[in-house]
């Protein structure tokens, strides 16, 4: 009986990439990680990935909006239509799924590293890349918590969050009883 096999599409197949991408970037960071090792992830050879994307920095840019936009579209259906308070909360909830896939986690810590190391290299237009997508978050929180001061403890609670995830603190450590939103715990609903 003949093997059936399904092919994907271009657009398909860049998204599988993407992802195979963040997961690769998360734990090697822009530097440490390979074309070749993304390629090896995806089950695609080198000069394919090449006809999807030009070069490393194209696959890593496309990760980093891949990664925002996600983020920005969960908070958007989590937020329709609610009061500030309510759409904080549910922001909040909607995060803590995200940040579950410890992968989405520490791609976003790769990312403001790539993005500060590249402004510092004399590449300013990865580094706007990189902030441009950032700000579209930023701009939907700002929009549905009413503020931008709103916003701004709402993010910043949220990079807390990263860094004690990235860390490993446990949840009984006492640094998550530092707010009342980190009181709940990375994995609380």
């Amino acid at each position: 009986m003949p093997r059936s096999t399904v092919r994907m599409s271009a657009e398909e197949r860049r998204l599988s990439v993407v992802r195979a991408a963040i997961a690769a970037f998360a734990r090697g960071g822009y530097e440490g990680t390979t074309t070749a090792a993304i390629a090896e992830r995806v089950g695609v050879s080198q000069p394919y990935l090449f006809r999807l994307f030009r070069d490393k920095r194209a696959i890593f840019l496309a990760a980093a909006r891949h990664g925002t936009d996600l983020i920005r579209q969960r908070f958007a259906e989590a937020s329709e239509g609610l009061d500030p308070p309510a759409a904080e909360e549910a922001m909040a909830d909607a995060y803590r799924d995200l940040i579950a896939d410890r992968d989405l986690l520490l791609f976003q810590m790769q990312m403001y590293v790539a993005a500060a190391v590249a402004q510092q290299a004399g590449d300013p237009e990865f580094a706007a890349e990189i902030r441009a997508a950032w700000t579209e978050l930023w701009d939907l929180v700002e929009q549905r918590l009413g503020s931008p001061v709103a916003a701004g403890d709402f993010v910043s609670t949220g990079m807390l969050i990263n860094v004690l995830l990235a860390l490993g603190y446990p949840r009984d450590h006492r640094v998550w009883s530092s707010s009342s939103l980190l009181a709940k715990g990375p994995d609380a609903h």
